[in-house]
Formats: C-alpha cells, structure tokens, sequence
C-alpha cells in the first residue's frame, strides 16, 4: 500500500514539474513514508528521519514531508513537537495538503476544482513499471488485537469501482502489464459500498481492461474470502492463482486471543476449498511467533499447520507491541525474545526446505515471466511466474512488460535461474512447443 502511495505522490509531483533524484543531498523535497506494522520498520523510519534532521541543519532550504502510518489518520498535536524540522505530515494515503501548498505556492491551485490532488488518481507521466499497486480498499475496520492498522490507516473504506477502473485504464494506456489490487482485508471490497458489486465483480472487470495480462490481489482473509471470489479466479487465465491468505497462528487458542475470527479447521478447509477449484493455486500465508501467552505446544501446531498446508510463502514476524493495539494493553509480551527468535530459525528453515522442493520440481521446465527489470550487476532480466516465483534470467531481446518463455536451469528455495527459451532452442537448433 505504501508503495501505491507513494508511486501516485511520484506521479503527482512530475506533473507539477518536479525530477526524481536518488540522493537527498541535493533534492528540494524528501518525503518520507513510513511503515509502523513491526517495531523494526517503526525504528527504521525514526532513524531515516534523524538523518534528513541532520541533512537539513545543512541544508536549510530542503524541505521534509513525513507521510504514511507514523503520522496516522488523525495526527497527534505532538509530531511537530517531536519533529520540528518536517514541514508537512501527510495521513496514510492523502497527500492533499503537500499538493495543495505546492500548487498554492506556484500560483495554480483553484479550491473550486474537483479534488485532483487525491492521492490516488493517476497521472499522465512517464510510463510506470510493468507492475501497478491499485488500492481498492483504504484502512480496516477488524482490529485483530495485535494490529496497530486499523488505528493509523482509519477504517475500512472501498474506493468507487469506476475510479478503481479508471485508474487500471490509465496504467494499461501508459504500458503497465500487470495489476496488483490492494486492501487490509481486499476481500471486503464493496461491503460498504451497496451496488458496487464485490471483488469478484472487480477482478472480473479487471480483466476486460485491454493490455492488461495479469491480476493479483491482496491481502485476503479466512473469514471472507468466499467462493465467488476463488471462481473468478479459477475462471480467468488473467487473474493469478495466488492468494495471500495469513493464518498468523496454528492454534485456536492463541487465534481468538489474536481476534482472528476463524479456527485452524476452518482455515484448513479454506485451503481444501481453494485448491479444489484452482487445483494450481499458490498459497501464500503470514505467521506471528511468540504471541502473548504462547506456549511450546501451541507453537508446535503452527509447525504442524506449515508442514501439512505446505504453502508456496510464508512471510514471518516476532510479535512486537504495537501502540494502542489490545494486546499491548492488556496481554504481557512473556515470550523471551531469544525463544522468539528460535521460533522464528525454526519456521523459517522449515519453510526454506519446502520451497526448495517446491521450485526443484520445475528445473528443465519452461515457465512464462513477467519481465519487471534488470540485475544489471549480473547482466541478466528479473520477473515472475504466473504463481509469484521470482526468476532471473539470460536474454538479448527481453524488455520490462514482455512475457518471456524461460526455461529452468537452477533451482533454489528462493529464486529460479534459467535462459530464455526461444534463444536457447534456436542455438540447439530447433524450436520446442513449449518454448513457442
């Protein structure tokens, strides 16, 4: 989500004339946006920040904006008490009052106007990256006990479907490939929003849009995910079969002091659900350890749950209290942070070793890439599969937005390395099916 943000503040300042540059040093804006999810990217953005403080003590006329979750929905009074050298604090997903000064400042802003500073309207600049962030649902309104979201994103709010739409048309025209529709809980897409239709209606408008190949979405959840939804998936070559569903927890009893609002079985026959009706589907999933409260045996069902769902991603996080969240008002953090981290070792090789075998299974087999850049270090492409594996690869006539026959000769828990396969059977000296 901060990367949707911040790609349309980008796009924003281009139109009003502003230049991209890669070192602050010499720029006349930093805007900073921010992360509080995990206590680690919370601490890494008050760091960043004690760099620009020193940079503008330097540096004078540079001006700093500090967006995103540290400043929240409704900013503290305080921010500008904590940090006096930031000229603008913009809410997570509403950049209106940086637009609005610089357009003030130049002469050009008309309060009569339709709002064209929001923050998610595109604009009509260089062409984007072959993959587009389009948010569809803004905050959440579930509050799972350990989530600090809900309280710096605000609640949940699905954006217009014909703004939705408007904006796919946009990337689409502007050469994007591929469109990732965003939300806390995405699945929710419409629930506020009577005669909007759902996100399956969304997806399926999605891919009507021409020049758009593929469609991701995320994050789900177990409790609204629905069938709908998985048959809109199953029913389109053009929507990935990739979903982003967290359990957090294997255990019930750490799942409703969690607040999740569904138990292990019911998650585990979610999964049967979705694989029966995309027999090929990715599951990706997040997991907490060291939860208030957990104990070794409640962790041990987590590992259970890994190694029966085996999912093709798990993204892991040692629980750290977050501000004004349930848990860190109520619920002591008593599991030591070095069990933490033993927990943590322990899923994350687990996970590892499954993945391994899971990319293993396609060395020699040619799979369609998305190209999405270039390692120019290694002097060699970077894209992904319809299933979200990422793949580096060898080739004299890739360009970002191709789709590109690869064929696999390397295989890791990670990553897949191989050659495009048009290249690599003509110099064998003939053209497989596959690779045509």
């Amino acid at each position: 989500m901060n990367e949707a943000d911040s790609r349309a503040l980008a796009a924003s300042l281009e139109l009003r004339g502003y230049q991209a540059t890669d070192n602050p040093a010499e720029a006349d804006w930093v805007i900073l946006n921010t992360c509080v999810v995990r206590h680690s990217a919370e601490q890494r953005a008050l760091s960043r920040l004690q760099t620009l403080a020193e940079l503008k003590k330097r540096r004078p006329a540079m001006r700093i904006a500090l967006m995103g979750c540290l400043v929240g929905v409704r900013p503290s009074p305080d921010l500008a008490r904590r940090f006096p050298f930031v000229d603008v604090f913009l809410p997570p997903s509403d950049t209106t009052r940086l637009l609005q000064r610089l357009d003030l400042e130049r002469g050009a802003f008309d309060p009569t106007e339709e709002n064209t500073s929001t923050c998610h309207r595109m604009a009509s600049t260089p062409p984007p990256a072959p993959v587009v962030y389009i948010p569809a649902v803004l905050g959440c309104s579930h509050a799972c006990t350990y989530c600090i979201i809900p309280y710096r994103r605000g609640a949940e709010r699905s954006r217009p479907r014909a703004d939705i739409l408007r904006d796919v048309r946009a990337a689409a025209e502007r050469d994007a490939r591929e469109v990732m529709l965003l939300g806390q809980i995405v699945d929710r897409y419409g629930a506020d929003r009577p005669g909007e239709g759902d996100l399956a209606d969304l997806l399926r408008d999605t891919a009507q849009t021409p020049g758009i190949v593929r469609i991701r979405f995320l994050t789900s959840h177990p409790s609204y995910l629905n069938d709908r939804i998985i048959r809109a998936v199953a029913e389109s070559p053009k929507i990935c079969p990739v979903f982003e569903l967290p359990i957090q927890a294997g255990n019930n009893e750490v799942l409703a002091a969690m607040r999740r609002g569904y138990t292990r079985e019911a998650y585990l026959a979610m999964l049967d659900r979705i694989r029966s009706l995309v027999p090929h589907a990715a599951i990706h999933t997040d997991i907490i350890v060291g939860f208030p409260g957990e104990t070794e045996a409640q962790f041990q069902d987590t590992v259970e749950i890994v190694r029966r769902a085996a999912f093709a991603k798990v993204h892991l996080a040692m629980y750290s209290p977050r501000p004004q969240t349930y848990a860190a008002r109520h619920l002591p953090d008593d599991v030591p942070p070095e069990e933490k981290k033993r927990r943590h070792r322990l899923l994350e090789e687990l996970q590892k070793d499954i993945q391994a075998r899971r990319n293993a299974a396609l060395k020699g087999q040619c799979v369609d890439v998305l190209v999405d850049g270039r390692d120019e270090k290694r002097g060699r492409w970077q894209g992904r599969t319809v299933d979200d594996r990422l793949v580096f690869f060898t080739s004299s006539r890739a360009r970002p937005g191709d789709l590109i026959s690869v064929r696999i000769e390397w295989t890791g828990p990670f990553t897949l390395i191989g050659a495009d396969a048009v290249e690599t059977e003509k110099q064998s000296g003939g053209l497989s099916p596959a690779a045509l």
